[in-house]
């Protein structure tokens, strides 16, 4: 909840870019309070700080992430928009990473009431070619 007015809706939207493997794997523990995506080709753990977020107030993301075929995840872009009004936000976080998969996203800011939407983009690695090579 935001304030007593406003309510925030987070819809998460994980957008994946690598063929599906069924190797399992487990994000880094970032703390009990983290909510859990399991995608099909990546698992993410994340949360809010501070939480619960306030309506104006910069927050940052901590997002542990693992790719199911087993290589660690070296980069991750995390953003909010509301669909409704179709924009996004009038920031761009910086996005730091921690090391073991874990990422920390700080400076987003949910500028307006309404329902936002939280999108991470895990990139898939390149992979190297022999295409070409002697």
């Amino acid at each position: 909840m935001i304030g007593r007015r406003y309510a925030l809706t987070a819809t998460i939207v994980l957008l994946l870019h690598a063929p599906s493997l069924a190797v399992p794997c487990e994000p880094t523990p970032i703390g009990k309070d983290a909510a859990r995506i399991d995608g099909q080709n990546f698992v993410l753990a994340w949360r809010v700080e501070p939480a619960p977020l306030r309506l104006g107030e910069f927050f940052a993301v901590v997002v542990s992430a693992c790719e199911r075929n087993a290589q660690s995840v070296s980069r991750l872009k995390v953003d909010a928009t509301m669909p409704a009004h179709n924009h996004g936000m009038n920031y761009l976080p910086t996005i730091t990473a921690e090391g073991g998969g874990t990422f920390t996203a700080r400076g987003l800011l949910l500028h307006m009431p309404g329902r936002w939407e939280l999108a991470f983009d895990v990139p898939a690695k390149r992979r190297a070619s022999s295409c070409g090579q002697t």
